[in-house]
């Protein structure tokens, strides 16, 4: 989930229309109430819904609406606390802390610690151990795949692939063409290392063709800069009759 555009801006009202009822302060176009949301919870370490709404200027009802937003998809998680420290007499109040998928929707150090690891692979392997490398990491998708067919014998071998790239969080689905089946990926984990390491995404090419057991063509990249990674696997020829 994409905290910024999968969040609509509070307050701001649409191009030409009436402003919203009820809302607070329009803010500039590009700013998520629910980035914001999420955030001052991640910089906090913990917040209640009232230390949230003092601080951006909402209601108390309105950030509560965002913070269901955010626990319905995982990234925040409610715990009972009495009194400022978690003790003391008196009603316990819900502070909303994040969870690790919550944290993982920040920037973080691992695609930089990755690049730097590659390089320096490169630097003391060459480029064909980047290459064993990328190889390496993506053998694992055959035992993933073996896995899958077992479980269901029916799956087509595209479907079957599908199976495993899903929960591996390439986002993927599968469609019909004339000539064959397309494969498209709308999110890739390993975009940034593999705009700096194109082996990523051959090794991936040429696991997809051991699976499928057909040339498939890579058509488009997330990492080439293209808005989903695109494979086209076409139908197997049918041998000439005699």
């Amino acid at each position: 989930m994409n905290l910024v555009s999968a969040a609509p801006t509070v307050g701001v009202a649409p191009v030409g229309g009436p402003p919203t009822v009820g809302a607070a302060p329009a803010r500039p176009p590009q700013t998520s109430t629910r980035h914001e949301i999420m955030t001052l919870v991640m910089e906090r370490g913990h917040a209640t819904s009232a230390q949230l709404a003092e601080r951006l200027g909402l209601t108390p009802a309105a950030v509560r609406r965002h913070l269901g937003e955010l626990r319905a998809h995982g990234l925040v998680r409610v715990r009972q606390r009495r009194g400022p420290g978690g003790r003391g007499p008196g009603r316990p109040c819900q502070v909303y802390e994040p969870t690790a998928v919550g944290r993982g929707q920040f920037e973080q150090a691992y695609d930089r610690l990755a690049l730097e690891l590659l390089e320096y692979l490169r630097q003391v392997g060459g480029p064909q151990a980047i290459s064993a490398f990328a190889q390496y990491k993506f053998a694992s998708l055959e035992s993933d795949y073996a896995s899958a067919r077992q479980a269901e014998p029916d799956l087509t071998a595209a479907a079957a692939l599908l199976k495993v790239l899903g929960p591996a969080g390439f986002m993927a689905d599968l469609s019909s063409l004339a000539s064959g089946e397309q494969l498209c990926q709308h999110h890739c984990p390993y975009a940034l290392v593999a705009e700096r390491f194109p082996e990523l995404c051959q090794a991936e090419t040429e696991a997809f063709a051991k699976l499928l057991d057909s040339h498939v063509q890579r058509l488009a990249t997330i990492a080439h800069g293209d808005g989903v990674c695109t494979t086209h696997i076409p139908f197997p020829r049918r041998k000439e009759q005699p």
